[in-house]
């Protein structure tokens, strides 16, 4: 049986797909990427925007036509959109399986029971917002720790996730009623996994969560916190590089986890910490619990404790009630936090969040267009002038792959390809080398820039 894998969304759904990837591989099934060869399709979805969903209708409106030429074809679809739509979904007539989040290690016994009997499977949460059975902990627990995190689409790099869930009920965000409430993995169990992973060659690791700041575990006498974790990871041998994503903005445990990123060469000086907006009345509206002040304060300290750090920010843009002069006030936080990059979003209303029920999307389609525009003029001009820092300097890569778009003038270069690669602070490089060099580290003398890109020769 063959199997192709179409992932959208977060890192923490690409970390689903290279689990369920690795125990489909596990359980007899082979990856491919032609669809046409394919006895199973699986879907890895996103709910966090409208734009995402569409793209997933999209995807089954292609294989609704593909299923009537080969009734045998079997559709999974998993992910956020998978809980969020539950038997809706199933009722297409493309899809045979519906899978949420908390039920990806049933998979292959889904769809070895999709493919024998000919029936519709649903694995879903029915009650997302209360704590997980223990029975099926344990099996979310087993499934993470027996699965291959690693990318393969990027050597020595793997994700771990190190919690689950949400319980920040940001007004916009639908995350906490599709994964449920926050749950911290045990840091033993974080361990022994990422030492398999350094056995197998990985030379970094990102710490997943979606609000990773938040990790907190105890066991007896003792709690641990990032802080914690990420110490314990630095003495993992073989691993020489970890970074963490993403980063809710609060006083908890940030200074301690910026002095560990100080103390240690390992942890990566990069931190992405979304602010979404830098008017404090739509921060109110967003329920995101500080103001723009205490945001820009808490980058201070970190550029304090953390000297060379770079720092990563998201924003939405034409959020319920955003007046000309709340983007205006946006526009001023953009400049003062001098991002080394930022995303950016135009606010669309997700189904059953606080936000969709109790405010009415009354910012026109084009003015929402017209800011996201600006703000990221805004923020180019700010990478570019970081970007031109880097102009004759050398700096140490960990090299990912060959480049899918040629960069680089290819003559005089032994024949070398294009390689990309990124640096300690997430900076992308592009430069001529060995495919060889792939998965490991090198060191690249930077000799053109761009807002978003570093260009650089092999030393």
């Amino acid at each position: 049986m063959k199997f192709v894998f179409k992932s959208f969304g977060c890192q923490m759904n690409k970390l689903d797909t290279a689990l369920v990837t690795s125990a489909l591989t596990e359980a007899g099934f082979d990856l491919t990427e032609n669809v046409k060869e394919a006895n199973v399709v699986l879907i890895n979805t996103c709910s966090v925007r409208r734009h995402a969903e569409q793209r997933v209708l999209s995807h089954l409106g292609h294989l609704k036509h593909i299923k009537r030429a080969r009734p045998d074809l079997v559709v999974a679809v998993i992910g956020c959109m998978a809980q969020r739509l539950g038997d809706k979904l199933l009722e297409h007539e493309a899809v045979n399986i519906v899978c949420g989040p908390a039920q990806i290690p049933q998979i292959p016994g889904l769809l070895t029971g999709a493919i024998e009997q000919k029936k519709k499977k649903l694995a879903i949460t029915g009650k997302i917002r209360r704590p997980t059975p223990n029975a099926q902990a344990d099996a979310l627990e087993r499934f993470e720790s027996a699965a291959d995190s690693s990318d393969k689409q990027i050597p020595g790099q793997a994700f771990v996730r190190v919690m689950r869930g949400c319980d920040k009920f940001c007004t916009y965000c639908i995350v906490p009623y599709v994964r449920g409430p926050e749950v911290s993995r045990p840091p033993e169990a974080i361990i022994s996994q990422i030492k398999n992973l350094a056995n197998e060659g990985i030379k970094q690791v990102t710490l997943l969560g979606q609000a990773v700041n938040s990790y907190e575990y105890k066991t007896g006498e003792k709690t641990y916190s990032l802080a914690d974790l990420l110490a314990m990871v630095s003495n993992v041998e073989g691993i020489e590089w970890v970074k963490f994503v993403t980063n809710y903005p609060a006083e908890k445990f940030l200074d301690d986890i910026l002095q560990v990123m100080a103390d240690s060469p390992k942890v990566c000086p990069y931190l992405h910490i979304p602010v979404q907006s830098g008017s404090d009345k739509i921060l109110r509206a967003m329920n995101r619990r500080y103001t723009a002040s205490e945001y820009l304060g808490l980058l201070d300290r970190a550029r304090d404790i953390v000297p060379d750090i770079a720092i990563a920010g998201d924003f939405i843009v034409g959020f319920p009630g955003e007046t000309k002069e709340d983007f205006q006030a946006t526009v001023e936080l953009l400049h003062k936090a001098k991002y080394r990059n930022c995303f950016i979003f135009k606010y669309s209303p997700r189904p059953g969040t606080t936000a969709d029920k109790r405010l009415e999307d009354n910012i026109p389609a084009d003015v929402k267009q017209r800011r996201n525009v600006e703000l990221l003029a805004e923020q180019e001009k700010i990478s570019d002038e970081l970007s031109r820092s880097f102009l004759d300097k050398e700096v140490t890569v960990l090299v990912e792959g060959p480049s899918k778009k040629p960069h680089l003038d290819s003559a005089d270069n032994a024949g070398n390809p294009q390689l990309i690669g990124r640096t300690a602070t997430d900076y992308i490089v592009v430069f001529n080398g060995p495919t060889l060099l792939a998965g490991d580290f090198a060191k690249v003398k930077i000799t053109k820039t761009s807002p978003l890109t570093l260009f650089g020769q092999l030393i």
